[in-house]
């Protein structure tokens, strides 16, 4: 199994940064591909922020092309969203995720607990 933690997520300003850390632990050697979703209080559906494979080109959701980037330290296990100029509708719990495949050769999505991002003035 993966288990994962976020950290980062704050109150900003509009206009402002803030990069969001998710560390991953357990059977690490298995991920193939981390990211970042994010889900508006209320509604029921995971929006795609991010999405790093091992290898290959990261995918972004559309709303968030040239303001969010993504990284990862594979030495350290991390998976990381740099978040600029920061908009009122960026405001949502941001869910880190690790995909992986699991000693029975099944694929699995690992999610953390969430991080808070609220964006106001």
């Amino acid at each position: 199994q993966v288990q994962l933690i976020e950290s980062g997520g704050d109150l900003v300003q509009p206009g402002g940064s803030l990069r969001l850390s998710c560390v991953a632990s357990g059977d690490i050697s298995s991920i193939y591909r981390m990211g970042w979703y994010r889900q508006v209080p209320g509604k029921q559906l995971r929006d795609l922020v991010a999405t790093a494979p091992n290898s290959g080109a990261v995918n972004y959701g559309d709303s968030v092309k040239g303001r969010f980037t993504i990284s990862r330290d594979k030495a350290k296990n991390m998976v990381y969203l740099q978040m600029t100029s920061l908009r009122l509708e960026d405001t949502a719990d941001y869910y880190c995720h690790a995909d992986y495949r699991n000693k029975s050769g099944k694929y699995v999505r690992a999610w953390g607990q969430g991080t808070q991002v609220i964006v106001s003035s």
